[in-house]
């Protein structure tokens, strides 16, 4: 096959490329503003696919909100899924810019749809988030659990599930996978990649970057949550766990099944201040700590109940302990 990933120089989307690249024979095309992707990312997945020798890689440096030109690609290429990562994902950046994640999230998901739907592509993964839950009504959390998000980025992406899920009821021949990821952090097992763009927010990469002295300190954002050591907890979920359930959700579309939801997470948490502990261990950094208020937008509780997407996908996990993530994220950032 021939698989479109938007977003595919970035964080998540790349480990999905490489993934494609070593263990299928799809041609893979990429389509990335290099916002908070990166070149060097492309670079090493262009010597993968040279390596592997299974399907070739293309590149197109574009923005998705480039209607014409996105129009252009589908024109000149035939795609059989796309995979669709592109996507603004700051919480609280949601909350002072909504509009910036309604354009980009909603209305260039939209049209990216509507061109899938004139070229005959006929299989979407859409890259989801436990955001679409808000403070969950049940934990752990399953893909029935209501949807109420407290936020502006998770309502862009649930807007952006209720348009799969239109489409796909108004057109037989159309269906889709949505994964609700719920915390990626880590980098590739084997250091080739990982978790580049500057500024970033996710609490594993800032605190492997505290440890090295990247940073001057770490932020805890909020002590007095309803949690066992009022820090937030959240399930943290391996970057390479998590693009093998994108592999599993193409194959399962492959084989003519059903449109579906499933949660990506391990089925446990950690607290903010577990996770730092660990990442103090693992460097052996007594790195500087300081607590802030609550940020806009953070659920103090977000746990997934991943047993359907084990029983429908057959997806498994290989690498959770979260000190192994802590080391992954820990080795990548003294490389970069």
């Amino acid at each position: 096959m021939h698989i479109l990933v938007t977003g595919g120089a970035g964080y998540i989307g790349s480990h999905v490329v490489k993934q494609l690249l070593e263990k299928t024979s799809h041609d893979v095309t990429i389509i990335d503003n290099l916002s908070t992707g990166h070149q060097a990312t492309l670079d090493t997945l262009e010597q993968i696919a040279l390596t592997s020798k299974n399907g070739d890689l293309r590149f197109y440096r574009t923005d998705l909100s480039n209607f014409a030109e996105i129009e252009k690609i589908f024109l000149t290429n035939r795609f059989d899924a796309v995979m669709h990562f592109a996507a603004s994902i700051v919480v609280p950046e949601s909350v002072i810019n909504p509009l910036k994640y309604y354009m980009n999230n909603t209305v260039n998901t939209t049209n990216l749809i509507r061109v899938c739907n004139e070229y005959v592509v006929q299989k979407f993964i859409f890259s989801s988030t436990a955001a679409v839950y808000g403070e969950p009504s049940e934990v752990p959390v399953r893909e029935t659990t209501q949807t109420h998000p407290i936020n502006p980025y998770g309502m862009s992406k649930l807007m952006s599930e209720h348009i799969l899920q239109d489409t796909a009821a108004a057109k037989s021949d159309f269906s889709f996978v949505i994964l609700r990821y719920f915390n990626v952090a880590g980098a590739d097992i084997n250091n080739r990649i990982g978790q580049s763009f500057p500024n970033a927010t996710h609490l594993i990469k800032v605190a492997a970057q505290t440890a090295l002295a990247q940073r001057e300190k770490i932020s805890v954002f909020g002590t007095d949550y309803d949690t066992p050591d009022g820090t937030c907890i959240r399930d943290y979920i391996h970057v390479d766990d998590l693009a093998s359930a994108h592999l599993r959700a193409l194959a399962y579309l492959s084989e003519g099944n059903k449109s579906d939801i499933f949660n990506c997470g391990y089925g446990h948490g950690f607290s903010v201040y577990e996770v730092i502990e660990t990442m103090k261990k693992i460097s052996d950094i007594d790195f500087t700590v300081e607590t802030s208020p609550r940020r806009s937008g953070d659920p103090a509780l977000l746990i997934s109940d991943n047993t359907k997407i084990k029983n429908t996908l057959g997806w498994e996990a290989y690498y959770d302990d979260l000190a192994l993530i802590c080391k992954t994220a820990l080795d990548w950032e003294k490389n970069v």
